[in-house]
């Protein structure tokens, strides 16, 4: 059933009409919560320290996190001192909100805190309350500059610069709201944003207003021993690939382009696995991405699991600008 719901997010079936009055609902409700911002009812706590938030307007899959990274990277190595707050998705900690170390339990802050963690080597608080979250990384950890993964949507912090990810296939789907679509908000939510990305055209022509960013494959290395791979090793025979992403196919016709023969598995997004879920009737390789793997770091049979490494690569003009934007608020 929920397979049928996705599925209808781009070719609406009948389950998606069906629940049409929810997303109607769905939106009047953020609606309301918008307008309660917008004059003033409610007012969004500004920290000491700049926000830029990242974010979409539509459910998964659009390369948010990625871009948290590569953004959070940029501002290390311009000499800033970023720190990252994310929701904790998943996350089944006792109490909120929790620093993020490289030895902390995945199933407490969820996949993409610890991602986000280990691949930027900076910062990261994990939890439901952005506001509270960003006082504890300027408290303990002195950051200047917060980078918000996944908060387009929580307007009760006050943001500095607000970045909106589209993906350039998926786009806005059947244009519909949650449920019957993917949208979290409407459409002309997106003018809240002051810069906007697609994600898939990048070095080819976008929007007038748009930058455009693409995941390019960095390497292959097996977990258990982080021993590199070739990729002319994968191109003999057929090889297991599992995603648990919002958007698993962009991951698999990656590898196809690299002239891998694949089995596809589809998880849902943020999937914690099993060792069952990885024990297929063959001893063929398995490829997964770096957020599947850091669910994985302590499953048996690792030899046999490969984390394919990929970065989003954005033009410098995208990070100049961000850059022109804080001078300006200093």
């Amino acid at each position: 059933m929920k397979n049928k719901l996705e599925a209808g997010w781009i070719t609406p079936g009948w389950i998606n009409y069906l629940l049409l009055p929810l997303s109607w609902m769905y939106f009047l409700i953020h609606g309301i919560k918008v307008w309660m911002y917008r004059f003033g009812l409610q007012r969004p706590v500004k920290v000491q320290v700049p926000v830029i938030v990242i974010g979409a307007i539509t459910a998964g899959g659009s390369g948010k996190t990625p871009l948290v990274i590569a953004v959070a990277r940029q501002l290390k190595a311009r000499g800033y001192r970023p720190g990252v707050i994310t929701r904790g998705y998943r996350g089944q900690s006792s109490k909120w909100p929790r620093l993020v170390t490289p030895d902390t339990p995945v199933l407490e802050v969820g996949d993409e805190a610890l991602l986000i963690r280990v691949s930027t080597d900076l910062p990261v608080v994990a939890g439901p309350d952005r506001v509270q979250d960003a006082r504890l990384l300027i408290e303990k950890c002195s950051c200047d500059v917060i980078v918000s993964d996944d908060g387009f949507q929580h307007l009760a912090l006050y943001r500095d610069l607000n970045i909106a990810v589209t993906d350039s296939v998926f786009g806005l789907g059947n244009g519909w709201g949650l449920p019957a679509g993917p949208l979290r908000e409407p459409v002309c939510g997106l003018k809240r944003a002051d810069i906007k990305v697609r994600n898939g055209n990048f070095g080819h022509e976008a929007g007038r207003d748009d930058h455009t960013m693409d995941m390019q494959i960095l390497g292959i290395r097996n977990l258990a021993d982080g021993r590199a791979i070739d990729i002319a090793e994968l191109r003999h025979g057929p090889v297991h690939a599992v995603a648990a992403l919002g958007n698993p196919e962009r991951f698999f016709r990656q590898l196809e382009g690299l002239g891998v023969e694949i089995i596809r598995h589809r998880f849902a997004d943020h999937h914690f696995y099993s060792p069952e879920d990885l024990m297929f009737d063959d001893n063929l390789p398995i490829l997964m991405t770096e957020k599947d793997a850091i669910k994985c770091r302590d499953l048996p049979h690792r030899d046999r699991l490969l984390v394919v490494e990929a970065r989003a690569m954005v033009p410098d003009d995208f990070f100049r600008e961000i850059k022109t934007r804080l001078d300006n608020l200093a």
